[in-house]
């Protein structure tokens, strides 16, 4: 049974003001629960139509369910973790940093790339979607808990950087012709727009990816795309 009360406190949670205000996110999906109760995360309250047996746990409907889920078909549970104050420490190493990417999907799904190719820690800018949205907790399926998110002034960060720093740009060196270091950062830029000339000024090597289509029309890469041939690059050397 779950009350209106807490239909109203969770529901508020879709909203980044009030996820800031509480320190509170919404994750949604076993497998994605599953990935956060096996982590440091601090589980709140969990909502479910079938037990998982910790604590904290509310047994509810799916028409109760339906109520607080974020999902147009919601999966069958439904958590509340506190927001990590993040910690991380960043050194020399290989960082993807984002300038103003909007789209939560996008934002899901670059988590998913840092996760999968090493890479420890995603520096955002202040106008970059927020990583706790419900919609980028559940493009991540998970991996959210091992990258770390900073959210800065990416034009301060990158101008204090040591390491060489790569933007994505149409008009870039080739980056299958290109020496890429083991460290370094690379920059992503917003959806419609690309990197923002503020931040192109700390841009010390600009590279692309070259189109192979005999007619060579598409105008751009979707950015999260772009992010995973770029990262597989870096990789390889």
């Amino acid at each position: 049974m779950i009350s209106k009360n807490q239909i109203k406190s969770i529901t508020r949670l879709k909203q980044k003001k009030y996820r800031q205000q509480e320190g509170l996110f919404i994750a949604e999906g076993v497998k994605v629960i599953r990935e956060f109760l096996d982590s440091s995360f601090s589980l709140v309250d969990l909502f479910t139509t079938e037990t998982f047996n910790v604590d904290n746990e509310t047994l509810i409907t799916a028409v109760e369910l339906k109520k607080i889920s974020c999902l147009t078909t919601p999966n069958t549970a439904l958590a509340i973790f506190k927001i990590p104050i993040s910690k991380a420490e960043i050194g020399n190493e290989l960082i993807v940093a984002l300038d103003a990417v909007r789209d939560p999907g996008n934002l899901g799904t670059i988590i998913r790339l840092c996760d999968w190719f090493g890479v420890k820690n995603l520096v955002c800018s202040s106008e970059t979607v927020d990583c706790y949205n419900p919609k980028v907790v559940q493009a991540t399926m998970g991996s959210l808990k091992r990258v770390n998110i900073t959210y800065t002034d990416l034009d301060l960060f990158l101008k204090e950087t040591t390491l060489p720093v790569f933007g994505a740009f149409m008009d870039g060196q080739n980056v299958y012709q290109s020496n890429l270091p083991k460290v370094g950062v690379l920059i992503l830029g917003n959806e419609a727009n690309g990197i923002s000339k503020t931040i192109e000024a700390s841009v010390t090597d600009k590279i692309s990816i070259p189109r192979f289509g005999d007619l060579q029309a598409t105008e751009s890469l979707n950015v999260a795309t772009a992010g995973a041939i770029l990262l597989s690059e870096f990789r390889r050397g």
